[in-house]
């Protein structure tokens, strides 16, 4: 369960043709960056989220996708902590340098460092301050004149996975929902409610001590 947790998380474990995209350059440009300056002043981020995995590269089909909902938590610089309550207790916190993935259930967590582009494939390194869209994508959008717009984004770079889709409310350039495309065409998507910015959460909760009798997993 940890490692399926991780795997989701790091964009590891889907595929939108590219020809469903609007060739229209100017309003992926425009989207993209009002996105960008959006959230280049915004020092923190919390709500609510539902992740569904499409786990394509497996033989699932859509019905037998993977649903998990919780709560999440991003700080400047790359802080996030995510909760998740169902179907199972986990717990994923990074302070900006090293990532925690804790099973409750099975009493053992791993520790890995956060090596560059991890965000990138979680879908929210932008969030954090950590990058800029278009110095690190290809940019292409969907639904330029709907009330969601959908930026489609390719790394210029290799990367973890082969593409990123965001679900940007068009009137406030809000983040509403990502979607990873990992290299083997499973998606994960997470859909966002109740966000708020500039909270000011304690540095405590991007921090992680292991319980007595958990067993840690150092992975390389």
């Amino acid at each position: 369960r940890a490692v399926l947790l991780l795997l989701v998380l790091l964009g590891l474990l889907t595929h939108a043709p590219v020809t469903a995209f609007a060739k229209d350059g100017a309003c992926a440009a425009d989207v993209a960056a009002r996105v960008q300056r959006r959230y280049d002043g915004v020092r923190d981020l919390r709500g609510r989220f539902e992740q569904r995995t499409e786990r394509v590269a497996l033989g699932g089909a859509p019905e037998d996708a993977l649903v998990a909902r919780g709560e999440v938590l991003f700080a400047k610089p790359g802080k996030m902590r995510w909760r998740y309550e169902a179907p199972e207790p986990s717990l994923v916190v990074s302070d900006g340098k090293t990532l925690w993935v804790f099973d409750e259930t099975a009493r053992e967590v791993q520790k890995l460092p956060l090596a560059e582009g991890y965000l990138s494939a979680a879908g929210v390194q932008f969030l954090l301050g950590d990058g800029k869209l278009a110095d690190e994508f290809r940019i292409a959008a969907r639904g330029c004149d709907a009330p969601i717009v959908t930026l489609l984004l390719t790394p210029l770079r290799p990367s973890h996975f082969e593409s990123l889709e965001l679900g940007v409310e068009a009137k406030t350039a809000a983040v509403a929902e990502t979607t990873v495309v990992d290299l083997f065409g499973n998606r994960t998507r997470v859909t966002f409610v109740d966000l708020r910015e500039n909270t000011g959460p304690g540095t405590e909760l991007f921090r992680f001590e292991a319980p007595s009798g958990v067993r840690v997993i150092e992975v390389p």
